[in-house]
């Protein structure tokens, strides 16, 4: 259950990188579908698992994609900021990330449309709009629409990363003191 990895700041870093990435590549992997939360017009936190579309290290962004007029998507232009929450079994490792949040549409985010599949596109246009109300559960509509097209760009600002080995070890990782990280205790 003890890892290596997680004996230095440096290596854990890493590791939780390595675990973005995994998910992006690896539809089977832990971090391909992280809980994405924000916070509604009262106030009040939301969750949704999401898929994990792009990770990059060197920028410290995510992407995921969503319907344009799905509520989270309204949640973070009216509050920019959503929390990424990852826990991977095998590692035994949990990541929670604190990100900064922009939403791109439209001729931004047209290169990604063309090259999605037809079943992935199904999954943008829904009629009615995403959250509406229906008298039966299957009383809606699949209408690929570029349009409805948006992709969430996720600005990490802050990592924290805590391993479940036989001693529990949680670092703190943020953007603006370079990624050096700090131990804190679990």
């Amino acid at each position: 259950m003890d890892a290596d990895w997680a004996e230095a700041l440096d290596t854990l870093y890493a590791q939780a990188w390595k675990r973005l990435e995994r998910g992006v590549a690896d539809r089977h992997a832990p971090g391909r579908h992280p809980t994405l939360a924000t916070v509604d017009a009262a106030g009040m936190p939301q969750a949704r698992t999401v898929v994990l579309r792009a990770a990059d290290k060197e920028s410290a962004t995510l992407k995921v994609y969503s319907d344009r007029n799905a509520d989270k998507v309204d949640q973070v232009l009216a509050r920019p900021h959503a929390a990424i929450h990852i826990w991977d079994n095998v590692a035994h490792l949990q990541l929670r990330l604190l990100c900064e949040v922009t939403v791109q549409t439209g001729q931004a985010v047209r290169g990604i449309w063309d090259q999605l599949s037809a079943h992935a596109r199904a999954c943008y246009g829904f009629q009615p709009f995403s959250g509406t109300a229906v008298p039966d559960g299957v009383a809606y509509e699949k209408w690929p629409d570029p349009d409805a097209f948006a992709v969430l760009k996720l600005q990490i600002r802050e990592m924290e990363a805590l391993h479940l080995g036989r001693k529990h070890r949680r670092a703190r990782f943020a953007r603006n003191d370079g990624w050096v990280g700090q131990w804190v205790v679990p």
